[in-house]
């Protein structure tokens, strides 16, 4: 446990980043209570409801996520270093963030695809940026070297050069369209070079942006093998979380 303290003072208290966990916390929280609320309205259970506006207009709850991570925002720019008004600042972010992300799939297609197979898109982003943020929030301080060896230091810096080129493959293999194996990535390197140079999923913003219509095809044909082999574990794992799409349960 003496190592456990050690890291939790120097990359967590010396390294500034309470605000950071705490708003970790809230995101995860937030998501997981916002997903609940919605399959219960879904399900017609409990005492949830779907709420709407005058006129019939629905309330989506990105709406006031984008005004709670707004305020966190300001908050956190404003207010004096590791305050209590900042690790405010930090829960504020966290909950807006997990419910602007929650309908990341809505506001991407400005269609209302949320119980939709495309709407599952939502959940693979929120799992992505969980994992971001987490590793943020507990990994090391890549500027955080005083009181090092110099060997330790250049070492660290070292590991920096690296992150920086291994997330550029976990951006490029997000890009893609392969969000699952995006957050497999963040945690294996080798899985995101070979990810980052395989072909993109036919419709990312990669393929469609820098594919030709016959290197579109073949995304497109090596797409539907692998989702021939993996696709049900796939939908599992959406399904367990987001909620089956509408009018197409699986088991």
């Amino acid at each position: 446990m003496h190592w456990l303290a050690q890291w939790w003072a120097r990359e967590v208290v010396d390294g500034c980043k309470g605000p950071l966990l705490l708003s970790f916390v809230a995101f995860v929280v937030a998501f997981v209570v916002v997903r609940f609320i919605t399959r219960m309205i879904r399900a017609g259970k409990g005492p949830f409801h779907d709420i709407s506006g005058g006129g019939g207009v629905h309330l989506h709850h990105s709406t006031p996520g984008m005004l709670i991570l707004m305020l966190g925002a300001f908050m956190g720019i404003g207010s004096p270093p590791l305050s209590g008004w900042t690790y405010a600042a930090g829960v504020l972010i966290g909950v807006g963030t997990a419910l602007v992300l929650d309908e990341f799939a809505m506001l991407f297609r400005l269609q209302d695809v949320y119980w939709s197979q495309e709407g599952q898109l939502s959940v693979n982003i929120v799992t992505l940026a969980a994992a971001l943020i987490g590793l943020a929030a507990v990994g090391v301080s890549p500027l955080n070297i005083k009181d090092l060896p110099p060997e330790v230091a250049a070492l660290r810096g070292v590991i920096v050069c690296w992150l920086v080129i291994h997330f550029g493959f976990v951006a490029t293999t997000a890009l893609k369209g392969k969000y699952p194996t995006a957050l497999i990535a963040l945690f294996v390197g080798p899985v995101a070079f070979v990810a980052a140079v395989r072909l993109a999923r036919p419709t990312s913003p990669w393929a469609r942006h820098r594919y030709s219509s016959e290197k579109l095809e073949r995304a497109r044909e090596r797409a539907e093998r692998f989702d021939a082999r993996w696709g049900r574990y796939r939908a599992r794992w959406d399904d367990a979380i987001g909620g089956a799409p509408t009018g197409q349960p699986r088991h």
